[in-house]
């Protein structure tokens, strides 16, 4: 994933937790007023926080996305995101080029020109993270300790951030 040079410290935390997390979960509202996800292969985060993926225009999903949710998850190392925001669909065609991967093939074998293939823009407004980078063993120790103490285990760090658009 391609990391542009963001403009808060709190966009360019958030981008170094997420970066090495290949896929995403991004979930909606359906027509019938359904939860639903699908996974994701983020392919940027630009310099104003949005997070862009390549998108099929055949899909209902791109009909709905008012309200959005990104979620990104390592359990291996602790990490944890969740991002509010809505999505936009765009149709660059220099910017589809420029963000092409090889492994997009999978999806869109007529390649970056396919008259289906699209961008999708992720605006977030707020997000929440937990991070606990200590290593598996040391929170498996945790989580034990927190058993026979009766008290709960630290879960590393965790924040939310508000008002990411204004950054």
């Amino acid at each position: 994933m391609k990391i542009e040079t963001q403009s808060s410290e709190e966009m360019a935390e958030l981008c170094k937790l997420i970066e090495p997390i290949p896929v995403a979960m991004l979930s909606n509202i359906d027509a019938d007023g359904a939860l639903v996800s699908r996974p994701m292969a983020p392919l940027q985060i630009d310099a104003a926080g949005a997070v862009w993926f390549f998108v099929d225009l055949r899909s209902s999903r791109v009909e709905f996305l008012r309200v959005v949710n990104l979620s990104f998850a390592d359990s291996a190392r602790g990490t944890y995101v969740s991002m509010s925001g809505r999505g936009e669909v765009r149709s660059d065609r220099e910017q589809i080029e420029s963000l092409w991967t090889p492994s997009a093939m999978s999806w869109f074998p007529e390649g970056p020109g396919s008259r289906n293939l699209a961008l999708l823009k992720f605006v977030p407004h707020t997000a929440e993270y937990w991070d606990a980078p200590h290593g598996k063993m040391t929170r498996l120790f945790a989580m034990v300790a927190a058993a026979v103490t009766g008290k709960p285990m630290s879960v590393g760090e965790h924040a939310t951030l508000n008002d990411l658009l204004a950054h």
